[in-house]
């Protein structure tokens, strides 16, 4: 995959079936309908394989149902007792340990983490200004995710975790500490190890004794955790009906749980009550911990970061002054949401294998307004518009926010002219049309619907944001309001022709990862976030990251919120006349310097060297022969067609033999010694 859309891409119509279970308390019939309306319109619109969903009121589950089929090719039901990986909802396990200890005054939330981690260092003196609470609230300043061989396959390595530590040492911050909240994952991972060491316990050994067990939650695991796996929900890659290997997260604090719909949804009814936390401690996980950094005035917004949630104030239930807590969760097969409203004393849980924690969330939201609605609450839905104003003629002064904006994983040219027009060109996606939008009264730009409001906001910080205000109706889910700063001026950054001309030769590069585990699932995503378009890039850049000279380039956008998460710096260098590549931790080479397969007569081998690295080989003559592969030690294959597709893999089907195709390539990877003997036959 070329470099630029590789780092682009890691910053995702069924039949449906009906099961519902209906528990002790009355839940009317057109609750019912309305529940399983809302998962199939989920499921329809996410293309989920499955959807489960559970609500909890009053101190019991009341509602549970699924929509969809467990397996595409297995004669098994559907049941509410599947299991689904909760992704990020894991986050608020942790936050409740992390709580659960400052309650017993282990720990301090303002205290610094080098307190409790002796351990954690970095290359920026900052690091040490960062606190417990900025952990939980998203405003440490780290770059972001350092999920190096932490998505894997059927494989409960908790190496991502231990090695955190070592591989933060060697980065520097994107912020300063507590500046602003912007998703991060390591926070989230560094919070495990402070849980584990105050406690002196493994994570999920304290997880099991002091959340699980006092919430009577039965139906929650780890990767690593002794349970029947065969109870989790299939996956699949697109349309293959061929399920995947289980999918592990192993960053267990940050995104790693498994739990039924049910299970999710008593853990979120046990936080409407004291069951693991005292109120003070619930009430400060619900505090607008957002609002401590930089932040846009309107709020209105999918996210609103308290402590550990994702939102702290959610529409609709926010115009009728009822405080909803909420939580999604994204891994690259499931998702999840759960939603808990305390003053009701009520929670909702939508897991799902395929769709996006989204519409999950929207799920739970409807199931939440039926449940508040059969209480006699009413819950404004009204769609808000936006504010009044009309067409009218721009200050000239506002033609100097021309420029670059960008955020994460998108960059914009912004041309804003003399007769109030402001134009967007997407440089990610430069086949996108243009959009243009039209100067109001008020001081912003509009689409031409009127449904659209962009701003450019000057921020104590120094920073020019570009602000956008929208609402996006999604058919039988509801509204999704959206309000945040969307990008941010990058400054123009002048390099010589020469470093510019260095970069220019990366940037186009196919570029193949080094250091994934064998059981990555990065060897299966290498190709789907490829369109085909060559991407554009502002002078002086990579993506997000300024160039500094003529072999790095630094994450430059401080962005609250979403699109400023995951934060890499770039490097490159030559050795042994080979390119190689790092962003933060990861190490990539240049594709172009991957040896032809060597099929000798009829035979050949590949050994992983000391190193450690994967062995990457193209096809070349090789093609249309039959490749078996006899393993020595531990590690497997992958197989690549010319458009970097997945043919054959040892890891996901368990393959010994593939037909090579022309321009492919193939990859061995595993442990350090692992010989992987290949005979050829045409």
């Amino acid at each position: 995959m070329k470099l630029y859309k590789r780092l682009s891409a890691l910053a995702l119509t069924l039949i449906l079936s009906l099961s519902l279970a209906v528990p002790a308390l009355a839940v009317s019939d057109s609750q019912t309908l309305s529940a399983q309306t809302a998962a199939q319109a989920a499921s329809t619109l996410g293309g989920a394989v499955s959807v489960q969903y559970a609500l909890w009121q009053d101190g019991e589950i009341v509602l549970t149902g699924h929509t969809g089929t467990f397996s595409k090719t297995e004669n098994r039901v559907l049941m509410d007792s599947d299991l689904y990986g909760i992704g990020s909802v894991s986050k608020i396990y942790t936050t409740v340990a992390v709580m659960q200890l400052a309650e017993d005054g282990k720990l301090s939330l303002d205290a610094p983490v080098t307190r409790y981690l002796k351990d954690f260092k970095m290359a920026d003196p900052r690091y040490r200004d960062i606190t417990v609470r900025m952990l939980l609230n998203h405003s440490s300043g780290l770059m972001g995710s350092t999920f190096d061989s932490a998505l894997l396959f059927d494989d409960s390595d908790p190496s991502a975790t231990d090695q955190l530590l070592e591989r933060l040492s060697t980065q520097r911050l994107k912020a300063d500490p507590g500046a602003y909240s912007v998703y991060c994952n390591d926070g989230f991972t560094l919070a495990e190890l402070v849980v584990e060491s105050v406690s002196g316990m493994d994570f999920m050994d304290y997880v099991d004794r002091y959340i699980l067990e006092p919430a009577d939650l039965e139906s929650t695991f780890a990767p690593a955790s002794d349970f029947d796996t065969d109870r989790l929900a299939r996956i699949y890659q697109g349309t293959d009906t061929r399920a995947l290997p289980r999918d592990c997260l192993n960053a267990v604090g940050a995104g790693g749980m498994y739990a039924s719909a049910s299970d999710l949804v008593a853990f979120g009814g046990a936080l409407t009550d004291t069951t693991l936390l005292s109120q003070s401690s619930l009430d400060a996980m619900a505090y607008p911990e957002y609002s401590r950094g930089i932040w846009p005035e309107d709020t209105l917004d999918a996210l609103s970061f308290g402590l550990g949630w994702d939102a702290v104030e959610w529409f609709p239930f926010s115009q009728s002054g009822i405080q909803t807590l909420v939580k999604g969760g994204d891994t690259l097969y499931y998702h999840a949401g759960l939603i808990v409203i305390p003053e009701y004393d009520m929670a909702a849980a939508v897991v799902s294998s395929g769709g996006t924690s989204t519409y999950n969330e929207l799920t739970a939201t409807r199931l939440l307004i039926d449940a508040l609605g059969a209480e006699g609450v009413s819950v404004d839905e009204t769609v808000p518009t936006l504010p009044a104003a009309s067409p009218a003629a721009m200050p000239a002064a506002l033609t100097a926010y021309s420029g670059w904006d960008g955020a994460t994983s998108v960059q914009y040219r912004g041309t804003v002219s003399a007769d109030g027009h402001l134009t967007l060109h997407c440089l990610n996606y430069p086949s996108i049309p243009d959009q243009i939008f039209i100067y109001y009264s008020d001081g912003t730009f509009r689409d031409p619907s009127g449904t659209l409001l962009l701003s450019f906001v000057q921020e104590k910080n120094g920073e020019t944001y570009l602000y956008q205000k929208a609402f996006s109706t999604l058919p039988g889910l509801g509204t999704l309001p959206v309000s945040n700063y969307a990008a941010v001026k990058l400054p123009d950054n002048a390099v010589s022709a020469e470093v510019q001309a260095a970069w220019d030769k990366v940037q186009a590069m196919n570029v193949l990862p080094l250091t994934e585990k064998y059981t990555s699932q990065v060897y299966l995503s290498m190709g789907n976030a490829d369109t085909g378009e060559a991407p554009e890039l502002i002078p002086g850049y990579l993506g997000a990251a300024r160039i500094a000279d003529a072999q790095s380039a630094l994450y430059v956008p401080q962005l609250p919120g979403v699109g400023g998460r995951d934060g890499q710096d770039l490097r490159f260098y030559q050795e042994n006349g080979v390119t190689y590549f790092t962003a933060n931790n990861s190490l990539y080479m240049d594709a172009a310097a991957a040896p032809v397969l060597f099929t000798g007569a009829g035979w050949s081998y590949s050994t992983i060297q000391d190193n450690g690295y994967a062995r990457w080989y193209h096809v070349g003559s090789a093609a249309g022969k039959t490749m078996t592969v006899h393993a020595a030690g531990t590690g497997g294959f992958w197989v690549y067609d010319a458009q970097g597709q997945v043919v054959a893999s040892s890891v996901l089907w368990g393959d010994t033999s593939a037909i090579l195709p022309t321009g492919g390539l193939v990859v061995f990877a595993g442990d350090p010694g692992a010989r992987f003997h290949l005979s050829f036959r045409a």
